[in-house]
């Protein structure tokens, strides 16, 4: 069992052959299947013309989804593993901003909140959830190890309030789970044997790995490969 993952955030590139080639092709090599998974954790930059696209160029390309599945058909799941984190002492609420969670990162330093009462972080996040925090004002963050080397392991965020619209989802919530959280845990459900990716996601690995540990959950195999690369071609939307 594989999965292809894009985002649907924009238009598929070359880059994406080659994905859909190992992850639609291992499968249908070994009598497997492969799930076709919108990514949407990010419903500002996420819209249904990039879904739409996509389901239109894979079957262009020749491939046929086992399923086709959204991350956010497991939000409430995704929900609930979120609050028995907390009730672990394994995730926390937490009120730094960006630069300073960047900065505290960068010096190996704790969030004054990261040992805040398991009660209290329970219920701020019942108060993110419902609507009663302002967009910026909090996360939720795992509660790795902020002395580690690999900064995907200095508590990395969990949930971020955005008061925005879900193009699948509706309007029911107003909390997202990030990609490093909700990425793992969906391979996860969905029973993933293979979860392919480009070499750039070794790093997070240990990530990927502790949260599964952390919940109990089945544990994926993780299997990198090389990035394409071809002269004078775009080949990514962050990379040129």
């Amino acid at each position: 069992m594989t999965r292809f993952p894009p985002e649907p955030n924009g238009y598929l590139h070359i880059g994406h052959a080659k994905a859909m080639f190992i992850d639609f092709g291992l499968a249908k090599e070994r009598n497997g299947h492969c799930y076709l998974r919108f990514d949407d954790t990010n419903p500002e930059a996420e819209k249904k013309e990039y879904i739409d696209h996509i389901q239109e160029i894979v079957k262009w390309m020749g491939w046929e989804p086992y399923k086709v599945t959204y991350t956010s058909d497991y939000f409430q799941d995704l929900y609930e593993h979120a609050v028995e984190l907390i009730r672990k002492g394994l995730a926390y609420v937490d009120h730094q901003t960006a630069e300073q969670i960047k900065e505290y990162r960068e010096k190996k330093m704790d969030s004054p909140w990261r040992d805040r009462p398991i009660e209290e972080s329970l219920k701020l996040f019942e108060d993110m959830r419902r609507g009663l925090i302002a967009e910026g004002a909090a996360t939720l963050r795992m509660k790795q190890d902020m002395q580690n080397d690999n900064k995907n392991m200095s508590d990395l965020i969990a949930y971020r309030i955005k008061f925005t619209p879900h193009p699948h989802a509706g309007d029911k919530w107003c909390i997202y789970p990030s990609y490093d959280y909700a990425h793992c845990m969906v391979d996860s459900l969905e029973n993933i044997t293979h979860s392919l990716c480009t070499l750039e996601f070794d790093i997070r690995r240990p990530s990927y790995y502790w949260l599964l540990v952390a919940l109990g959950l089945y544990q994926p195999y993780v299997w990198e490969y090389s990035r394409l690369n071809i002269s004078h071609t775009m080949m990514s939307k962050r990379k040129d």
